[in-house]
């Protein structure tokens, strides 16, 4: 029996996490026992209409909204472009500038990138060597034209967390509506949306483990948001569509479930976390830890190391039954580096040489050592037959 054969180790849940079998349970029902279309008037309707509408309650509960500030969707990358797109077409006449950072997703960036193809211009903020985006150059940023700011709240990569409140507290103070990519946050990061000034959020139900294919945006009651899909009249006629109820369903126990200790879930996690960076840094010479020492999500571990490409790393580390990730799992397939590496300042190479673990409900203390045990091997293996490693100082002979 060979090692992966032995063990499997999932370190990549920035990517994605499995359904808890709560969550599971809750949405059993709604796929075959209550299966009606929730939009019907006969009584058959009544327990879908029912099982989304608590759903809607236990996410806004989770983020101090209202019931009716909560919008599904299929997604944080819907959630992500509804925000920004309904804003920017909504109150076009008003203004035609958005602020944003370098470091956002791709589903912020491409985004932007696609209304700026419409004629709107965009400012994307730089962050310091940590990744975060300061208020004073959001301030500096913004002018007449402005009419939105996105900041995510935690970075899905390098994990670091940004002052969203500060942030939102800049734009309300001009006047401009604020949106947070909140997808890598819920259930890591307390939110309250009045607290810390976010007129717009966007959430994905399967970063916290939830299922795949559901998300949900808030939108403050007031907010001028033009529609995004067209059809019929779901979500009070602004995302047309016929719910996924189960999902929706799902979405709802498993941000309930997320949000029910962040604190105690933290420590727990972070706790490992620590080790890790403290054993990985200790033993790998030439590594570094990419992102905020300390503001930054209890789960993430996010490194650099000299010599070494991250590909490399990876199947290396697969061949061990370790599951990792170089940067963001929806850029898997580029060959580029990462855009937040090269953000914080990373040269190319050392861009390419990164490695992110972000550990879950499942790990354990025992999953900490295996990787322990078994990064420093490959990182040396890599480094031995890489070209960029320089030579070993030659010891003199003796005479």
């Amino acid at each position: 029996m060979n090692d992966l054969e032995e063990r499997t180790l999932y370190m990549d849940h920035a990517a994605t996490t499995f359904m808890k079998p709560e969550v599971l349970a809750a949405m059993a029902p709604y796929f075959s026992e209550h299966f009606g279309n929730p939009s019907s008037l006969y009584r058959f309707a009544g327990e879908p209409r029912n099982g989304v509408e608590a759903a809607r309650g236990q996410v806004a509960a989770a983020i101090g909204a209202g019931p009716e500030e909560i919008f599904f969707t299929a997604g944080g990358t819907e959630a992500d472009n509804w925000a920004i797109k309904g804003v920017a077409l909504a109150n076009r006449k008003h203004g035609d500038h958005i602020v944003t950072s370098a470091i956002e997703h791709h589903a912020v960036l491409h985004t932007c990138e696609w209304l700026e193809r419409q004629g709107f211009s965009v400012t994307y903020l730089p962050v310091d060597e940590f990744g975060r985006v300061d208020p004073g150059d959001v301030e500096e940023a913004i002018t007449d034209r402005t009419i939105l700011v996105s900041a995510m709240t935690a970075n899905n990569e390098i994990g670091t967390i940004q002052p969203v409140a500060e942030i939102g507290r800049v734009a309300h103070d001009h006047g401009v509506l604020f949106h947070t990519d909140a997808v890598q946050a819920i259930g890591a990061v307390p939110i309250d949306v009045d607290a810390m000034n976010i007129d717009l959020l966007s959430l994905s139900g399967h970063k916290f483990y939830g299922p795949k294919g559901t998300g949900a945006l808030y939108i403050r009651r007031g907010t001028r948001v033009e529609t995004l899909i067209h059809g019929g009249g779901q979500e009070r006629r602004r995302r047309a569509g016929t719910e996924n109820v189960p999902g929706i369903v799902g979405l709802g126990r498993a941000i309930e479930l997320a949000t029910a200790d962040i604190a105690g879930h933290n420590r727990r996690i972070a706790s490992m976390r620590d080790r890790l960076v403290r054993g990985i840094l200790d033993a790998i010479p030439d590594s570094r830890l990419n992102g905020h020492p300390t503001e930054r999500l209890a789960n993430n571990a996010n490194f650099s190391f000299r010599y070494v490409e991250g590909e490399s790393i990876l199947l290396l580390l697969n061949a061990r039954g370790i599951c990792a990730s170089t940067g963001s799992a929806c850029s898997s397939g580029s060959l580029e580096p990462s855009h937040v590496l090269l953000a914080i300042g990373l040269p190319h190479e050392e861009a390419h040489g990164s490695l992110r673990l972000t550990l879950g409900d499942a790990n354990t203390e025992d999953d900490v050592d295996y990787v322990l045990e078994v990064l420093p091997e490959v990182i040396g293996r890599l480094r031995e037959i890489s070209p960029l490693t320089p030579p070993s100082p030659r010891v003199p002979e003796a005479e």
